[in-house]
């Protein structure tokens, strides 16, 4: 998808994409770094939002509505929400606060009432734990997970032979829709003149952690 290329692009110019070495969280020394905290300003974000946008319409998912898991999902959902509603979709929207409200409305919920078939927004998928504490919060509300948008699929193997997004779609039997994947950014980077020094390291670690190419 052309969005995808251009959303790997804007990351790359933001600094969110980044070359190198790095130590993920499992230990593994990664050639490519990704952080989504750092569409930090008014034009990137609002770029960011409106990938999410066009990933979700492009796979024509049938929700009634967005969740946000706290935190990184809050600013997501909603600035996707008025991307969608820019395109003809007005979507509510709904996020969680970590501690409950003892005081005015109350409560962990705010926005909309959880309703229907409710797509998860969030940056990545590592553990599955967001995932997890999303799906409660909308079953504890008899509401359906319709599925997950993230923005970056890693296609690396977590634990077993799954990766944590094959995880997701097998424990929850939900689609999980990325805007881009670690095979978008082969891509990318086979087709980049100034980052292709960085191309047989990246296909390196797909060999060494990366699910099956068809998974």
């Amino acid at each position: 998808m052309d969005f995808s290329r251009d959303f790997i692009q804007l990351a790359c110019d933001k600094g969110v994409l980044r070359f190198g070495e790095f130590i993920t969280k499992a230990g593994r020394k990664s050639p490519y770094f990704f952080n989504a905290g750092l569409f930090n300003d008014g034009a990137s974000f609002g770029r960011l939002c409106d990938f999410y946008a066009r990933a979700i319409v492009a796979a024509g998912i049938e929700f009634d509505m967005l969740f946000g898991p706290a935190y990184k999902g809050i600013p997501l959902v909603a600035g996707t929400a008025m991307k969608l509603a820019e395109m003809g979709h007005n979507t509510p929207f709904c996020f969680n606060r970590k501690e409950a409200k003892d005081h005015g409305e109350g409560g962990t919920l705010i926005g909309a009432p959880l309703a229907g078939k409710v797509l998860i927004l969030d940056d990545v998928i590592s553990a599955g734990t967001s995932v997890r504490e999303s799906v409660a919060i909308i079953e504890q509300h008899g509401a359906a997970t319709a599925g997950v948008v993230i923005a970056l699929d890693r296609m690396e193997r977590g634990q077993g032979e799954l990766s944590a997004v094959q995880e997701v779609r097998q424990q929850y039997g939900v689609p999980v829709v990325s805007v881009a994947s670690l095979s978008d950014l082969i891509g990318f980077l086979s087709d980049s003149s100034e980052l292709a020094d960085n191309l047989a390291a990246v296909r390196q670690y797909r060999a060494s952690y990366g699910i099956d190419a068809a998974a």
